[in-house]
């Protein structure tokens, strides 16, 4: 099982839903996050260098609280573009499921932003995504 995480408030919320179907079927999860390349724009240093400890924090967290439940957790930060990237991190390593955060975006957000990486996870992969919903309120 992938988790595919950015952020790490987004952490504990896809760490405990992998950590129930994880244990429910004696899966490895493997914390994945990628930090996306073209986010830089022009400023790659420092843009790049921010993602990069986002994305350390944020498998650390998942796979810390995958194993404080006692389960086997695999912690990988990876580069590129983030739905193909997933998606072939998963093909390659014969993943029965992806666990993601939602992206949920409603109104306006969903028309002026580019798009959030989950529904083109789920539009590029032969594994399945299961999309967990943000849990704060707004």
């Amino acid at each position: 099982m992938v988790v595919a995480v950015a952020d790490p408030d987004d952490a504990a919320a896809l760490a405990d839903v992998a950590t129930s179907l994880a244990a429910a079927h004696g899966a490895t999860v493997h914390a994945l996050s990628v930090v996306d390349m073209e986010a830089g724009g022009g400023h790659w240093d420092i843009v790049v260098e921010r993602h990069e400890a986002d994305a350390t924090a944020a498998v650390d967290a998942v796979a810390e609280r995958v194993a404080e439940a006692g389960l086997d957790a695999v912690r990988h930060v990876r580069y590129g573009s983030p739905d193909e990237t997933i998606a072939a991190y998963a093909a390659d390593h014969g993943a029965d499921l992806i666990v993601m955060g939602a992206g949920a975006r409603s109104g306006l957000r969903r028309f002026v932003s580019a798009g959030s990486t989950t529904p083109r996870v789920q539009r590029r992969s032969s594994v399945p995504v299961l999309a967990v919903p943000e849990t704060s309120e707004e």
